[in-house]
């Protein structure tokens, strides 16, 4: 009989968690009894190994002999892979013991009748409680154990993926008509704790239009993990290659050329592995991507394995990279001529991109003046204003500028700027651009 705070029961529950077992390993100190009396390059010479001591022949001699059982020759060395401690068996978990985010929990469950008489119309129920939620595992309410005969038991097996970290709590409850035909009501609690099995961090570096990721892992349980896949999973729009050391050119992350991949072996206890992966947006020229960007690159699927193959599985939050802003109207130089001379107008070849979802324009194209005393030395020849028709929506248009330059030497073209004369607006201007002016 079970005694809980609701009462005195016939029913209770034992809980095991299933698991893979692990090596039972015998720490105890072994020794060959020839290091005793001879160096341990006696075997090295077949004539000396010969010409052994009787007394070392005859206690090798007792140790090889498998029917002493007073234990004598138990500290012996009887294989050379003695000495890595292995007995042979393995060992049943003794508890819950650690359980990580990304496993699957499985425990066998028994609820045993240690009453005298049988119970019946048993209802069993199986939860997993959290902070954040109640996760139903079990439900015989369709369906009641019919009963259960005294010293008997009813068994079964729940699973659970794990996703959450914290305080877990199995609950399981019987609802069951006693020997009175009273309906009793049995609930236990057992409770555990989820863990972290890994850290990843990751460091986004942008050079140019080439995004790169570095993610560090780190292992935090008591096991080594055999990672089997560590993929990234870009973002709409972005393409991602894996970059290898041993590589040299990267692949293609969703390659399947290989049949079969070695794990990577992260050690137990901190051991660390990077993985570093190069972005490019899979369209750059795209009308969905020229809008307001996001800043969204992807996510990370792991999966491993660990020293007895059990499997476990996680999935990072997004990854974030550095803010793509997107201007409503973007003014760049595509070609500026080789040659300029002095006081002779050049063409600039320019381009005026709209990335609304909307149509701009007109626009006026003007030299800006940053001082009243300033005297450029690279002026608009003709017309200070040019006037350029609307641009469409995702659209641009290319025009030339005519420039003329008033002094030799390295100059500046700047203050280039767009204004949008039915919005009233004036945008950036153009980033200043070095040229070289040459007399004829």
């Amino acid at each position: 009989m079970s005694t809980t705070q609701q009462g005195t029961h016939s029913l209770a529950f034992r809980v095991m968690r299933l698991c893979k077992p692990s090596f039972h390993v015998e720490p105890p100190f072994r020794l060959d009894p020839a290091d005793l009396f001879v160096g341990e390059d006696i075997f090295d010479d077949p004539l000396a190994a010969a010409n052994l001591p009787p007394l070392l022949s005859s206690q090798l001699t007792k140790s090889m002999d498998s029917s002493d059982l007073t234990y004598g020759n138990r500290f012996l060395l009887h294989h050379p892979s003695d000495a890595m401690g292995f007995s042979g068996l393995l060992l049943l978990p003794q508890s819950f013991g650690a359980i990580y985010l990304g496993e699957t929990f499985c425990s066998y469950i028994s609820i045993n009748n240690n009453s005298n008489f049988e119970v019946r119309d048993i209802i069993i129920k199986a939860e997993i409680q959290t902070e954040r939620q109640r996760i139903l595992l079990l439900d015989t309410s369709k369906s009641p154990v019919e009963s259960v005969r005294a010293g008997g038991r009813y068994d079964f097996i729940v699973e659970h993926d794990v996703k959450e970290l914290g305080a877990h709590t199995l609950v399981c409850t019987a609802l069951y008509n006693d020997n009175d035909g009273e309906r009793k009501y049995l609930p236990q609690f057992f409770k555990f704790v989820v863990a972290n099995p890994l850290s990843v961090r990751t460091k986004v570096r942008t050079v140019k239009e080439t995004t790169y990721l570095e993610a560090c892992i780190e292992n935090h349980t008591k096991s080594n993990l055999y990672m089997d896949q560590v993929e990234f999973e870009p973002a709409p729009h972005w393409s991602a290659t894996v970059l290898k050391a041993d590589e040299l050119h990267p692949a293609d992350n969703s390659s399947t050329g290989e049949i079969f991949k070695p794990p990577i072996l992260i050690r137990s206890g901190g051991g660390i592995h990077n993985y570093l992966y190069q972005l490019k947006l899979a369209s750059p020229d795209s009308a969905q991507m020229k809008v307001e960007g996001t800043n969204i690159l992807g996510k990370l699927q792991i999966t491993w394995r660990t020293n007895l193959g059990e499997p476990g599985r996680l999935q990072t939050q997004q990854i974030l990279g550095t803010p793509i802003s997107r201007k409503e109207i973007e003014l760049q130089i595509l070609e500026i001529p080789s040659l300029i001379n002095l006081d002779k107008s050049f063409l600039v070849h320019l381009n005026l991109t709209n990335h609304t979802d909307r149509e701009l324009g007109p626009f006026e194209v003007q030299l800006s003046q940053n001082s009243a005393h300033e005297e450029k030395k690279v002026m608009i020849n003709g017309l200070q204003t040019m006037v350029l028709p609307q641009v469409e929506a995702f659209g641009s248009t290319d025009f030339h500028l005519s420039l003329i330059a008033t002094k030799l030497g390295v100059q500046r073209i700047s203050g280039i700027t767009v204004s949008d004369t039915t919005e009233k607006k004036t945008y950036d201007p153009l980033p200043d651009v070095e040229i070289f002016v040459e007399s004829d």
